[in-house]
């Protein structure tokens, strides 16, 4: 029988060829956490990844860069506070979303809601009221917040200009 010598051993074709490199994928994965089905979580759930609910959560989720997905399973007794929330499943508790809620056409949800944009599918169940506020522009923020002397008055001026040309009829 043939039997390599030791300098002759079997090696794998990665470590054989320096110049190997593993090909990349065309899209980075996309990273999100998952409760699953049999799980029960009683408390906070914070992070910065995306959620994806299955189980059953009780308490606060805030996940404030990311979204926070309840599935077909899912049941949320809690306060989620995100950027972006869809709702197939049932979730009882007030929302706070950055950017959208989207609450799919087999999802229910009691509870208030604030958001920039909202969507409500045909045969979804929405009970509680629902404030839709305007985009809000990050610099605008900045520019005030932060600043030494600078009264509330200050801050509203800036805009008084502009309303009263209107009432003008100037613009």
């Amino acid at each position: 029988m043939l039997q390599p010598t030791d300098n002759q051993s079997p090696k794998s074709q990665f470590s054989s060829n320096p110049n190997f490199a593993p090909g990349k994928t065309l899209s980075s994965p996309v990273e999100q956490a998952t409760i699953g089905r049999s799980l029960v979580i009683k408390g906070e759930v914070s992070g910065a990844e995306s959620l994806y609910v299955d189980g059953r959560i009780e308490g606060i989720i805030n996940i404030a860069d990311n979204r926070v997905t309840v599935g077909r399973n899912g049941s949320v007794a809690a306060n989620i506070i995100a950027r972006e929330v869809v709702i197939m499943g049932k979730v009882q508790g007030n929302i706070q979303c950055s950017d959208r809620l989207d609450i799919r056409s087999e999802g229910s949800l009691t509870g208030d809601v604030v958001t920039q944009r909202i969507s409500v599918e045909d045969g979804a169940i929405l009970k509680g009221s629902v404030q839709v506020r305007a985009v809000e522009h990050k610099n605008e923020k900045q520019n005030t917040q932060g600043k030494p002397g600078v009264s509330e008055q200050a801050k509203t001026t800036t805009s008084e200009p502009r309303a009263a040309a209107v009432v003008a009829g100037n613009v």
